[in-house]
């Protein structure tokens, strides 16, 4: 809207308050009026700005002198009191006018605050959103190195194996009594076992990532879980002297045998794998705090470094 347009519509609609308020003004008095016209300039001054209620100010001013201030069609003013209305009335409209101007501009000056903190909080969250899919995106192709690490080295061991043994019972003239070819078959049946563990561990870790991994808790003897475990790490163990030290009264405990059984598994593994040849591996259990049982496998290997003992458990991680 243009500047003249507004002080056309602001002019026109002070007339047609007067001349709307012109019959009445000696019903409803001065100080109605004068109420009547300076709302009139509060809202041209909010709608409009300064300007525009300065000049309805002073407009307004004449139109009250001229029809409601005595005597009436004439710019005089006789009365004292008439004059004090009048001083009043000029300073309440420009003050009034000024403070809605400026309570206008106030506003402004909030919502463009409120649009730039929208603006920038928008940015922020874009650029927030794009570094925790960048760093999404790191973290998931390290996963996938360690993973591919991790997998291959799983695999390969065994596959070695079993390629081996399959080959030297292959070659008749190389394998010839019956002891030898045993050994080999249960090489092949220890290392495919093995696989068969990796894979079925690749999918409970799915399922867990998924967090569709039901436990299957039940009352189970601590004892038969260690034993069953013991039992399964025989070949990793075959070159190491295994102590086992459990306390005779041992208590019944409830949870996913399988998970735990596979757990003390892993360890004794892990001992046999990463301690010399002819030490000692020691598995122990004992009645704990809160009717728990401690479990603790102990081997004579090097130990992990400081520095990577924070990465324990970090997935596929390899010192």
């Amino acid at each position: 809207m243009g500047v003249t347009l507004k002080y056309f519509i602001s002019v026109i609609a002070t007339a047609v308050l007067v001349a709307m308020l012109a019959p009445f003004g000696s019903v409803i008095g001065a100080t109605t009026v004068a109420l009547s016209l300076l709302l009139l300039v509060l809202l041209i001054a909010t709608i409009f700005g300064s300007r525009q209620a300065l000049a309805v100010s002073i407009f307004a001013v004449l139109c009250f002198n001229f029809f409601f201030l005595p005597p009436l069609y004439t710019f005089t003013i006789q009365a004292k009191e008439n004059w004090v209305a009048f001083a009043a009335f000029i300073v309440t409209s420009l003050v009034a006018g000024q403070l809605s101007e400026y309570a206008r501009r106030r506003a402004e000056e909030s919502e463009h605050r409120k649009i730039e903190i929208e603006r920038l909080y928008t940015k922020l969250q874009d650029a927030f959103e794009e570094a925790s899919e960048a760093k999404a995106v790191k973290r998931s192709e390290k996963l996938k190195s360690a993973l591919l690490d991790a997998v291959t080295h799983d695999l390969r061991t065994p596959l070695t194996s079993i390629k081996a043994s399959a080959t030297a019972l292959m070659e008749d003239s190389v394998i010839a009594d019956k002891e030898s070819r045993n050994e080999l078959l249960e090489i092949i049946n220890e290392e495919a076992e093995r696989l068969n563990r990796f894979v079925g561990g690749m999918v409970d870790l799915a399922k867990i990532e998924a967090g569709k991994l039901n436990l299957r808790q039940s009352w189970i003897s601590v004892r038969e879980v260690i034993d069953k475990a013991i039992d399964r790490a025989q070949f990793r163990l075959a070159d190491h002297r295994l102590k086992v030290e459990l306390e005779r009264e041992l208590p019944s405990v409830r949870v996913d045998a399988d998970s735990v059984e596979e757990i003390i598994y892993t360890l004794l593994d892990n001992a046999a794998k990463y301690s010399s040849d002819g030490t000692d591996i020691r598995v122990m259990a004992w009645p704990a705090e809160d009717e728990t049982v401690k479990i603790v496998v102990e081997d004579k290997g090097r130990g992990i470094d400081p520095d990577d003992r924070e990465r324990i458990f970090d997935r596929f991680y390899r010192a």
